[in-house]
């Protein structure tokens, strides 16, 4: 038996804890990533079988215990179902490098929706997990301890898979970055192909969202950096530091969902989706980026200037879904005059 199975096995009656495989919570076994509704259904399994996720048994939860769970309280049969059948299709690769050996497999085996006292307004939920889940649970060493709150509270998909992959390297000796190459991090998110294929879609609508909402919810505090080959992004390093002080985070927690994306720090949104309301861009790395690139050599205060008072004669806000691409245009057409 690895070392994961007997951590998890000790915190098995820790209500406030998860412990996750690092096969698992790094990602990078994982394809058809499942959606955050099922994540989350995943993470509640795992942590309902503890130290007996890699035995062939039955583990059973009833829809009570997921109704408790923030964002899954109006679950039934009907929204479970398509939930499981996510989490069936996600396909696993292990490679035990000692035994020079790849495997293909599976989550789950099998999972049973059992009905019979569903007038009564409960439904007994059953699984077996799949062979390869529980051969690379077994001889698993390594292993994430995930803030079971945070995971139920964080609102996307993106924000689950890159919070349990960095929490799985935290207490790892000397280590506190990690650097994906754009397609690794694209996969470790579980953005499809076709989807967000711009750096700057990919960046603006999933990585920096999900910074910013660990940020504001969890114990580590998060940075995303672009690392630039010529003109393009070629790779993104991902840091984390543990908070001095973790009671914001917990306040959060406790608190409404409501206003919480306004209140969060360094959303996205704040970082990168509104133009500068004054001054030049000089100082705005994003928007010099998309400046250069579209191959402008105007002064960053006058193609700041001209570019606001272009959206004050068309009426368009500074924070329109589409800013980057008017100014990137803006900037084609400056260029060629």
């Amino acid at each position: 038996m690895g070392k994961t199975l007997q951590v998890a096995a000790d915190r098995a009656l820790d209500q406030a804890k998860t412990v996750l495989p690092a096969e698992v919570a790094r990602g990078v076994y994982m394809r058809n990533a499942p959606s955050l509704q099922a994540l989350k259904l995943m993470h509640l399994m795992i942590a309902t079988a503890a130290g007996r996720m890699a035995e062939d048994v039955q583990h059973d939860l009833r829809l009570s215990d997921i109704r408790r769970i923030d964002g899954m309280r109006n679950h039934d049969r009907a929204s479970l179902t398509p939930l499981f059948e996510e989490l069936r299709a996600a396909v696993m690769t292990f490679d035990d490098q000692t035994a020079m050996r790849v495997t293909i497999g599976g989550l789950l085996d099998e999972a049973l929706i059992d009905y019979r006292h569903e007038v009564s307004g409960d439904l007994l939920v059953s699984w077996f997990f799949g062979r390869t889940f529980r051969r690379m649970a077994e001889q698993s060493n390594h292993w994430a301890i995930l803030d079971r709150q945070t995971v139920f509270h964080l609102a996307s998909k993106y924000s689950v898979l890159l919070f349990q992959h960095v929490a799985s390297l935290v207490n790892l000796e000397y280590v506190s970055a990690k650097t994906f190459t754009v397609p690794e991090l694209r996969a470790l998110l579980g953005v499809p192909e076709g989807t967000l294929d711009r750096f700057a879609d990919f960046n603006r609508r999933a990585v920096l969202p999900a910074v910013a909402e660990i940020n504001q919810l969890s114990r580590l505090t998060l940075t995303a950096t672009p690392n630039k080959v010529g003109r393009a992004v070629a790779s993104v390093t991902i840091a984390w530091e543990a908070k001095g002080d973790p009671r914001a985070a917990k306040r959060e927690l406790s608190a409404s969902k409501i206003g919480r994306k306004a209140r969060r720090d360094g959303t996205a949104e704040a970082i990168i989706a509104a133009f500068p309301e004054t001054g030049s861009i000089a100082y705005s790395p994003r928007w010099i980026e998309l400046k250069r690139a579209a191959g402008c050599n105007v002064d960053n205060a006058k193609i700041a200037s001209d570019f606001r008072r272009f959206l004050g004669e068309r009426g368009i806000s500074r924070d329109a879904s589409n800013i980057e691409k008017l100014f990137s245009d803006f900037c084609r057409t400056v260029g060629r005059v």
